[in-house]
């Protein structure tokens, strides 16, 4: 390769993009955006890309290969911390105008364009690709191609909605934009999104030769792209996917989904300038909304939660103690996740169901059958605790009874390593209350996972006074490894999640026990926005679990239990047993019809919601996590609640604390002193503006 672009972008200080001239004639422009470890699109990455094209339309080489500079990746999408300085100041339309137009100067190039993709390409990434005529993609595994901007209450807004329909079809190029998944090398190339894939050390060459010599795409291929975005079809074929959408969010709460189905139908038949104007039209608006703004701020305080998980875990071996529901899915996980793992019971009885349910998992999770023993052989039954002495981490996951676990301690832990970690699974118990007779505290923590396992991505580690900040790192480091996100909390009574869920599933309870059926219960906290409802959800995590965690909650947070929760028939434990409060068939429940003409109380909602939110306010009152952003992103990925309102905190900003205050106070006048507000509500982080 020879570097005789130099007069073709002569006079140009070209700071994030990096130009060489083939000897075949191709020019290849690596994009490798200057003090950063990721490319990510920033507004002058832009300018100086439309500068640089049109230079080339000047002179054009042979052909254009479009391609990255970092060895992390493609391109990442957009710089959204630029993206929120532009809602802010009300200039998004500008920003997305910029990328349309220069990405169209791209699409519109004399020359042969091909995007070499290798590593994530995601959000702006793929849409410029969508630009080139061609795409190559690396055969690595790390290569991913998606449009996930729907997860951030938007749509692609660089011309992805309008092009990605008219390649790939609308029904393939809808259900990739509608759910924001993102495919792999082959899967892409399968669905014609990309055109080839190549070895990664021949993938600038691969797209170079494939740009020089052109290709056609396969009749079927075509006829699909070109039949499926008629005015017939998308009257026919926007519909269906609106009731698909309608089955997992609610326009209300999402709209972007809506949006994108609508302005496809609206627009998809027409000339590409037409297809982008309707396109920018209705990303601007979505952008102003409150759910993006929220999911946008919930995406960075994930970024914030992976970054506590720096370094290496120094974990390679897991000992899993209780081989319950939790314990034994914990070790599961792991197993499946790259982890050596030993799973221990007082009996074999305990510890073969949950290898049966490992099995399952990894049928479920691991594609290929051939790795299929591999992961299995990760996972060992060990009913002698053999594993005890190679583990690097121990997590205890037994019945929820501090005497028990205190013995269980004292046998363990001379048997550990030295290094090694030892934690809890505790869902409710405090760590002072458990730490006193262990030898090494400072390698002593919690580890809460949440049920089910393999779904939940929060996990909260617990802290307690006598804890070395190295173990937190570890513990985060390994959550990273798993693919969780960790969230450090105080070892009071229920921690975060618990503390914070535990007066929202109690006040479930009373209402039930009033007589207000648990379907209508359930309705109102669905129509929040909740991803299930109170009753249900106690069902779910088990009668017998919520009856142990009011024993230590109830207590600390001055809560009377009613008495579904205080005594817990045999057999009558939720979902496990097939009967709780619901009767439950096939892993759902069996909810009564609501009477004919049934209203539910007014204040309904009110009594559910307000008692979690009071309880939010009191947890950073007291120091339970660091800050608020913490609070919200705990919540939200340990309980589900509603996203689209950015967590309880953020939902507080919004509605006005004074407000809310005065709801609080017309309930603790008609039901009691438990909706008292707790201290905190002078908080000045409750009254910040909403950004």
């Amino acid at each position: 390769m020879v570097d005789s672009s130099k007069d073709r972008f002569a006079g140009l200080r070209l700071r994030h993009w990096r130009a060489q001239l083939r000897d075949d004639g191709a020019l290849v422009l690596n994009f490798d955006r200057a003090d950063a470890a990721v490319n990510a699109f920033s507004q002058d990455a832009l300018i100086e890309l439309d500068t640089a094209l049109e230079r080339i339309v000047i002179d054009p080489p042979k052909a254009l290969v479009i391609a990255s500079g970092k060895a992390s990746g493609f391109i990442a999408g957009a710089d959204l911390k630029e993206f929120q300085e532009f809602d802010r100041k009300g200039t998004v339309n500008d920003a997305i105008a910029r990328g349309q137009t220069t990405f169209q100067k791209l699409a519109s190039l004399p020359c042969p364009t091909v995007a070499a993709i290798h590593g994530f390409c995601m959000g702006g990434g793929t849409e410029i690709s969508l630009a080139c005529r061609y795409r190559v993609a690396s055969s690595d595994a790390s290569t991913r191609i998606g449009l996930p901007e729907v997860q951030l209450g938007i749509f692609p807004g660089w011309g992805g909605s309008s092009r990605l329909p008219h390649l790939v079809g609308a029904p393939a190029a809808m259900d990739m934009m509608l759910t924001g998944r993102a495919l792999s090398a082959k899967a892409a190339r399968g669905i014609g999104l990309v055109d080839k894939v190549a070895e990664p050390a021949a993938l600038i060459d691969t797209a170079a030769a494939l740009a020089l010599k052109g290709t056609r795409r396969p009749f079927k291929q075509r006829m699909l792209a070109w039949s499926t975005n008629t005015f017939a079809a998308r009257k026919l074929l926007a519909p269906q996917m609106v009731k698909q959408v309608a089955r997992k969010v609610p326009k209300a709460f999402y709209p972007a989904p809506y949006a994108l189905i609508a302005t496809w139908q609206r627009s998809g038949g027409k000339p590409i300038r037409a297809r982008l104007a309707a396109e920018r039209k209705a990303v601007v608006k979505l952008a102003g909304s409150s759910t993006a703004r929220n999911l946008i701020r919930i995406f960075f305080l994930t970024e914030r939660m992976k970054a506590l998980g720096k370094g290496d875990a120094g974990i390679r071996h897991v000992h899993v103690i209780g081989a319950g529901v939790m314990g034994g899915d914990i070790a599961a996980y792991a197993a499946y996740k790259g982890f050596d793992v030993t799973l221990q019971d007082r009996e074999q009885r305990f510890i073969d169901p949950a290898m049966t349910r490992a099995q399952a998992l990894f049928e479920k999770k691991v594609k290929d059958p051939a790795k299929r023993p591999e992961v299995a052989a990760r996972l060992k039954s060990d009913l002698n605790g053999d594993g005890v002495p190679n583990a690097d981490l121990v997590i205890e996951a037994i019945i929820e009874n501090p005497d028990a676990k205190r013995a269980l301690y004292q046998s363990v832990e001379p048997r550990m390593k030295t290094d090694a970690l030892l934690t809890t699974n505790t869902s409710s118990i405090p760590l002072d209350e458990l730490r006193g007779h262990i030898a090494r505290p400072a390698q002593f923590a919690g580890l809460h996972y949440f049920n089910p396992v393999a779904q939940m991505p929060l996990v909260e580690i617990i802290h307690h006074d006598g804890m070395d900040a190295e173990t937190e790192r570890r513990l985060a480091a390994f959550c990273k490894t798993l693919g969780k996100f960790p969230v450090p909390v105080a070892g009071t009574p229920g921690f975060l999640v618990n503390r914070v869920l535990f007066p929202y599933m109690l006040e479930a309870a009373t209402a039930y026990a009033e007589g207000v059926p648990g379907a209508a219960i359930d309705k109102a906290a669905v129509k929040f926005g909740m991803p299930m409802g109170p009753i249900e959800l106690i069902d779910t995590v088990g009668l017998d679990v919520a009856a142990g965690v009011s024993k230590e909650l109830a207590p600390f947070l001055g809560l009377e239990v009613p008495a579904a929760l205080a005594t817990v028939e045999a057999g009558k434990r939720g979902k496990k047993d097939g009967q709780g409060i619901y009767a439950w068939e096939n892993g759902k429940p069996k909810k009564p019809e609501l009477p004919a003409g049934y209203v539910a109380p007014d204040d309904l909602e009110d009594r559910l919601i307000l008692p979690l939110l009071n309880e939010a306010v009191a947890c950073l009152h007291d120091g339970v996590v660091s800050d608020a952003d913490l609070l919200d992103a705990g919540v939200i990925f340990g309980t589900g609640f509603a996203p689209f309102r950015g967590g309880p905190i953020q939902h507080i900003r919004a509605v006005g604390a004074d407000a809310l205050l005065a709801r609080l106070a017309a309930l603790q006048a008609k039901y009691g002193e438990r909706f008292a507000p707790r201290a905190g509500w002078d908080n000045p982080a409750l009254r910040e503006p909403v950004a």
